[in-house]
């Protein structure tokens, strides 16, 4: 899954720094994510930086484009072409294999589940 921005940016624009990727750019009214170039910082870094820095959580995973790790690396591959063989995945590196390399990654998931089950249905379907 590559990440989105919801309607709550209020374009701070800190994740378009952030983005290792260069896949964050100022849209119409909110910054937006580029799908074909989210990595979901796989090869990067264990979380999204996107997600990290964000000062209201609105970078979210996108549920409606599920990618696996070897796609999302892969395109890492692509986008840094230069220094591919540089990037490798593992647990500082992933955060499909990040769950037990720290524990506050862990909390910032369940945080993000927690905060999407109170958003409700309906407004995931509009983000």
């Amino acid at each position: 899954m590559s990440n989105m921005i919801t309607e709550q940016c209020f374009n701070c624009g800190v994740c378009e720094r952030m983005c290792p990727a260069g896949g964050i750019s100022r849209g119409e009214e909110t910054f937006v994510i580029d799908p074909a170039r989210c990595t979901e910082c796989v090869g990067f870094h264990h979380v999204q930086q996107c997600a990290r820095v964000c000062p209201i959580d609105c970078c979210v995973i996108d549920p409606n484009n599920a990618e696996t790790e070897a796609v999302l690396f892969e395109r890492a591959q692509g986008v840094h072409s230069g220094s591919a063989g540089a990037l490798v995945l593992g647990p500082e590196t992933s955060h499909f294999q990040a769950d037990d390399r720290t524990l506050g990654s862990a909390l910032k998931r369940v945080g993000r589940r927690i905060n999407q089950a109170l958003q409700g249905p309906s407004s995931r379907a509009s983000a």
